[in-house]
């Protein structure tokens, strides 16, 4: 499944990346997560409990920050595991300056679910996917903004 999207932020470019690039803090932005464990600079490991349907699962899901070119371009690579389902994502943000001094942030991910989750089908897992990214932006968006 492919998702992409552009979001205006009302902050510096420099500000925005600093959030995005830090784990603990955008960490708090995302749906279901429970626990962010920092390992080195470019990787960490998050708990999230993700529902799908009638489907809840805790995924254990280890992320490598593959590639940064501050502050435009970072490409995250994530492979996470639960019982019985797999995820695989490869997501990639540029950000550039936008309107009044803020920040334009281009984003697009790759996402592939394997297993129990997958029997759902994909009508499901995307409504569920893009109201998880839409929270995850307003999150970013509030704590920016500030």
């Amino acid at each position: 499944m492919k998702f992409a999207g552009t979001v205006d932020i009302a902050a510096p470019r420099d500000t925005v990346w600093a959030f995005v690039i830090d784990p603990n803090r955008v960490g708090q932005c995302g749906p279901g997560v429970e626990s962010i464990e920092v390992i080195d600079d470019t990787h960490f490991k998050a708990t999230a409990k993700v529902g799908i349907g009638f489907i809840s699962a805790r995924f254990i899901v280890n992320m490598e920050m593959a590639e940064l070119t501050p502050p435009d371009r970072a490409v995250i690579r994530a492979h996470g595991q639960a019982p019985g389902s797999a995820v695989d994502a490869t997501a990639q943000m540029s950000l550039s300056d936008g309107p009044s001094g803020g920040t334009t942030m281009d984003w697009s991910a790759d996402v592939a679910i394997s297993g129990s989750l997958a029997s759902l089908g994909a009508r499901l897992i995307e409504g569920t996917a893009n109201k998880m990214i839409g929270q995850t932006f307003s999150c970013m968006k509030s704590k920016l903004e500030a």
